[in-house]
């Protein structure tokens, strides 16, 4: 697993793992397991309420801290600029953590009209100590534009829905041309329709991997960053066993143009949805 350079000069792998609805014990172990299979990024955020759970997996994996990226993300309802330096110290007490690698917004909220006030925030958070580096998620080119022209500072990682059948190429590129890595949530989309499509499958096929090791090995070779989720041992090592083959670009072609206009999984279109 090598690693990807962010606009703040900080690397970070380029392969993470997703922890939403892993809470409790059984998430504990689920995690450990990522960690001891060799997954140095975690996932979590605020909203999913397994923040504890995280930090808990951290201290039984006996990994050096130091040796783990570790992301959240700050809900909407917590935008205003206290609020949210209270509300990431909170995180951090729960996780056991003094600090979190990477910290992003979650959603832009665009109607509520507070992402900036909650961005300033995160770049004071950052001179803080309280993170090392700071992005976003869901963002369109708008919302990112606004951030530059009012603090001047663009997000190192931006995490957005991408999978086969919404690709998201105009975003990846708005991204890549001001320096911002994209972060795949979601990458195997409705993996219950995705994972049977035929065309994957025959790639599978041609490449003796699983469709899912296709998929993940396509997101990496768009420049992006996948965060699948996975509490089976063996499935957390095939879905990293991704980095001895290469895919032709006229198979990636033909991945990318499974891509649907309406291929959201959940319609969850940031103009105008919002979550808190």
């Amino acid at each position: 697993m090598s690693m990807y350079k962010l606009n703040d000069g900080r690397n970070i792998p380029n392969f993470g793992f997703g922890t939403y609805k892993l809470n409790g014990h059984a998430g504990v172990q689920s995690i450990v397991s990522a960690i001891n299979n060799g997954y140095k990024m975690l996932d979590t955020a605020y909203n999913y309420e397994n923040e504890g759970t995280v930090g808990k997996a951290i201290e039984e994996s006996g990994v050096n801290r130091d040796e783990l990226t570790i992301t959240s993300k700050l809900p909407g309802r917590y935008y205003a600029h206290q609020d949210a330096i209270t509300a990431l110290q909170e995180s951090l007490y729960r996780a056991h953590l003094d600090h979190f690698d990477l910290y992003l917004l979650h959603w832009p909220n665009p109607k509520r009209g507070m992402y900036v006030e909650a961005w300033q925030a995160l770049i004071d958070a950052q001179k803080f100590g309280l993170v090392k580096s700071i992005g976003v998620c869901n963002f369109l080119p708008e919302h990112l534009d606004k951030l530059k022209a009012e603090t001047g500072i663009l997000p190192a990682i931006n995490q957005i829905e991408l999978h086969p059948y919404f690709n998201q190429a105009p975003m990846r590129k708005y991204d890549h041309d001001n320096g911002i890595v994209t972060m795949d949530w979601s990458p195997l989309g409705r993996a219950s329709s995705v994972l049977k499509d035929p065309v994957l499958i025959e790639l599978g096929k041609k490449y003796h991997k699983t469709v899912g090791q296709i998929i993940f090995r396509w997101e990496h070779q768009l420049d992006t960053i996948p965060i699948p989720k996975s509490a089976s041992p063996v499935r957390q090592r095939e879905n990293l066993d991704i980095f001895d083959f290469e895919i032709s670009s006229d198979d990636m072609k033909k991945i990318n143009d499974l891509t649907k206009p309406d291929g959201r999984t959940n319609d969850q279109d940031p103009a105008v949805y919002e979550e808190f």
